[in-house]
């Protein structure tokens, strides 16, 4: 992971946008800015971790409508909300949606700057989780069909002997392949291995 991380601000309030702006930009964080849900959604977001900073009255939708539309389209970077009009119900519903603060304005300083840092680490927690499972994916991928299958065998819970009688093969042979497996996917032992494949959403072999 090497892209630097980005904060979005999102809010019709251009005093309010570029006084985010130079609040972040002090600490060494990029900062894209938009007025607009429209712009937002345009611009070519990053890969790497960022936070979306959203105030809760948008031009066209409120920001709790457009939290549930940034999920649905697969942006799933964090949400602080800042808002000079919230209420105790806003922020419930908002925390309940997944975003990681709810701030009124005048907000201070070290709380934002405290919430852009939790989401910050928080997403680049989310991106590491999900290029380690691709990884996985891959390694699972690499595996030959008798791997795969004996792979569904000892997620079943099978013993070598009980696998090699469903296969028709000898146990050295069943054992070669379970070798083989755990060493593409990495794993140190029979529990690693369930552990992982099972990550990946693999299901046991039926009987």
């Amino acid at each position: 992971m090497t892209r630097a991380p980005v904060v979005y601000v999102l809010d019709d309030d251009e005093l309010a946008r570029q006084g985010m702006s130079c609040l972040v930009r002090s600490f060494g964080l990029r900062v894209e800015l938009f007025a607009t849900p429209d712009e937002f959604l345009a611009f070519e977001h990053t890969d790497g971790p960022s936070c979306l900073v959203l105030d809760v009255r948008l031009p066209g939708m409120s920001g709790l409508a457009f939290q549930k539309k940034v999920a649905k389209i697969g942006l799933r970077m964090p949400i602080v909300f800042v808002t000079a009009f919230g209420d105790v119900q806003m922020s419930v519903d908002a925390m309940k949606a997944g975003a990681v603060d709810f701030l009124p304005k005048p907000y201070r300083d070290q709380d934002i700057l405290d919430a852009i840092r939790v989401s910050i680490a928080k997403d680049r927690e989310r991106i590491l989780g999900e290029q380690s499972l691709a990884g996985l994916r891959a390694s699972y991928v690499s595996l030959t069909e008798r791997e795969k299958l004996v792979v569904e065998y000892v997620l079943a819970g099978l013993m070598n002997k009980q696998i090699a009688k469903e296969m028709q093969l000898s146990e050295v042979t069943v054992k070669l392949y379970r070798a083989r497996a755990m060493k593409k996917m990495g794993a140190r032992g029979v529990a690693e291995l369930v552990t992982k494949v099972s990550m990946l959403g693999i299901t046991r072999k039926a009987n």
